[in-house]
């Protein structure tokens, strides 16, 4: 058995022609990019792209594959240099009817085995969305849809991001996935937890209990790849072995979810636009108790105060440590030409989050900066919360 760390959730800004696919990521995300960010800088050994139902993106990865550093596997994905297994997905918003009647939306990760399956979901998809080249594009598609027309394309499914405000199930459609799913509930076997929550919180939803849960970016930079990651415990690096690891089938499965502490996250805790300042509120507020005003978002820890049905957390035996690790440039005094020092020394952000001591550390930083970097390994940190969008913040005293 392997264990390797794996980022589900990176974004393509633009096609290697320019091309827009994702408006709000960076020109520099690109399929070629990504892979090698995760080889040479990152450590991580597989990544999900989640943009590849654009046509652009298709030509792209055909093109990618010509150039003779990657293929594709027997058992699915796409290797590059032997050292980065590549999924193929696309992310899809579908359109809900939700709380109180009223029209929700939320995201979806779907990933497919072969180019030619996702080609085969691009033409799909097509049918379904005003412009089948941009990334995310609202869908005429229900979920309870969606999962047929993945499947169909030996594809599986995974709600994205589930708690956040904007584009998700609980965060704007439901209480419960049961409700958006039905009958075929039994079909989702994993669901991606999103920045502002953590295995705590999921595991006050008693629904949630059988469900692998993953930890991912949603990286709209090349640095913030692998900002949120697992590690997985594979016989080899492929689709096929990811599926069973998130099936947690023949002793492949997720080990451990690295992830920000999620008061960290934009949208932790409530918070209104007018006061520009977070919220304590324990039930859905149309007027701000400070000001008054009615600008505000509801956070993803009062969402889940709101709709759990677990007074504490039992998390289930199979559920794996959540290990909150904060990234390197989230680290006060780390700046982007201290991490290319470290990454220059040591190889991958991976080796010096999980391996490279102290001493070590301090040999290339000096004692102040690797004091830091080693606090924040440690969890002796102060966290202040982020909402509205703003993210939390690191200090070290």
């Amino acid at each position: 058995m392997y264990e390797v760390f794996a980022d589900m959730h990176v974004h393509i800004g633009r096609s290697e022609t320019g091309k827009p696919i994702k408006i709000t990521a960076a020109r520099s995300l690109n399929f070629a990019n990504i892979a090698k960010e995760c080889a040479q800088r990152k450590g991580v050994s597989v990544v999900g792209i989640i943009d590849c139902a654009s046509p652009y993106v298709i030509e792209d990865i055909e093109t990618f594959l010509k150039q003779g550093d990657a293929y594709e596997l027997k058992d699915g994905g796409i290797i590059y240099k032997d050292k980065v297994c590549i999924l193929l997905g696309s992310e899809v918003e579908t359109s809900e009817k939700g709380r109180n009647g009223k029209c929700g939306s939320a995201h979806n990760i779907c990933f497919f085995p072969f180019l030619k399956d996702i080609k085969s979901f691009s033409n799909i998809l097509s049918r379904h969305v005003k412009n089948v080249t941009l990334s995310t594009q609202r869908s005429d598609l229900s979920a309870y849809e969606l999962i047929d027309i993945v499947e169909e394309n030996n594809g599986i499914l995974i709600p994205a991001h589930i708690f956040t405000p904007h584009k998700s199930y609980y965060g704007n459609c439901t209480d419960r996935l049961k409700d958006i799913f039905k009958e075929k509930y039994n079909k989702i076997f994993a669901v991606e937890l999103g920045l502002s929550s953590d295995t705590f919180l999921a595991d006050t939803i008693s629904e949630l209990e059988d469900k692998t849960f993953l930890t991912n970016s949603d990286a709209h930079s090349l640095p913030k790849i692998a900002r949120e990651y697992n590690k997985l415990q594979l016989g080899g690096i492929s689709y096929k072995e990811v599926v069973k690891a998130l099936k947690r089938e023949d002793g492949r499965k997720v080990l451990a979810n690295y992830g920000l502490d999620p008061k960290l996250g934009k949208y932790h805790r409530s918070f209104c636009e007018d006061c520009n300042d977070s919220i304590e509120i324990n039930e859905v507020a149309t007027v701000c108790p400070k000001c008054g005003g009615n600008n505000i978002t509801f956070g993803v820890f009062d969402r889940i105060e709101l709709i759990k049905d677990k007074e504490h957390t039992k998390s289930p035996e199979f559920r794996p440590p959540y290990i909150y690790q904060i990234p390197l440039s989230f680290i006060p005094g780390v700046g982007k030409k201290t991490i290319e020092k470290l990454i220059d020394t040591f190889g991958t952000e991976m080796n010096i989050l999980h391996n490279v001591g102290a001493d070590d550390i301090e040999a290339v930083v000096g004692a102040k900066v690797a004091e830091n970097i080693v606090n924040a390994i440690n969890g002796d940190v102060h966290v202040h919360s982020g909402g509205g969008g703003v993210y939390g913040r690191v200090t070290i005293s």
